[in-house]
């Protein structure tokens, strides 16, 4: 967790600093930590979330870093292309309309995929862009943007993916990730 190429800068140094918290607060190395995880008789990442906290007070995150050290990534993000696949799989419009974004975003330069189960990120220094499917094959794009920079954008529901994405947008079918989108998507990069 946190070693992949995947990764901001911010976000780098984030896992750094947990890694290091961890060892400085408990006095143990991520690999004692990691053959202590070895030993957990749960087999269910929520369990074993449970169990760390319940018999070594570790909470969720220095718990999660060292579950995916021993285990594996639970989430995935180290295999950013399966994880898209997985989640674009049977949608075929949806897929159609995810990768005219992605190629819209292809045009800015220091961008950095960030695949998760329910959506497909884009970053620079924070998250700038997402995509997630919706109901009838369409796509949400979510932008760090102030849903007044257009007409187009209106205000998220409840999406799950970064604070920072203000403003989203239905995309119906690929031809809509056209010109004023990709400005739109600039917009939202300048910012990040």
């Amino acid at each position: 967790m946190g070693d992949g190429e995947h990764l901001t800068e911010a976000q780098k140094k984030w896992f750094a600093s947990l890694r290091e918290g961890l060892e400085r607060d408990s006095g143990r190395t991520l690999d004692e930590w990691v053959a202590v995880a070895r030993t957990c008789p749960e087999t269910r990442m929520r369990a074993r979330l449970r169990w760390f906290k319940e018999n070594h007070g570790l909470a969720q995150n220095r718990a999660s870093l060292v579950l995916a050290r021993a285990f594996g990534s639970q989430h995935g993000w180290d295999d950013p292309d399966a994880l898209i696949a997985a989640l674009w799989d049977g949608r075929p419009n949806g897929k159609a309309i995810m990768e005219a974004v992605s190629a819209l975003v292809g045009r800015l330069d220091g961008v950095v995929l960030g695949a998760r189960k329910g959506y497909t990120a884009w970053s620079r220094a924070y998250q700038f862009a997402a995509v997630r499917p919706a109901a009838g094959d369409r796509v949400r794009l979510g932008l760090a943007l102030s849903p007044e920079a257009s007409g187009r954008l209106t205000a998220p529901a409840s999406e799950g993916w970064s604070e920072r994405l203000r403003a989203t947008l239905v995309l119906t079918a690929a031809g809509e990730a056209d010109e004023t989108v990709a400005a739109l998507l600039r917009q939202a990069w300048e910012r990040s």
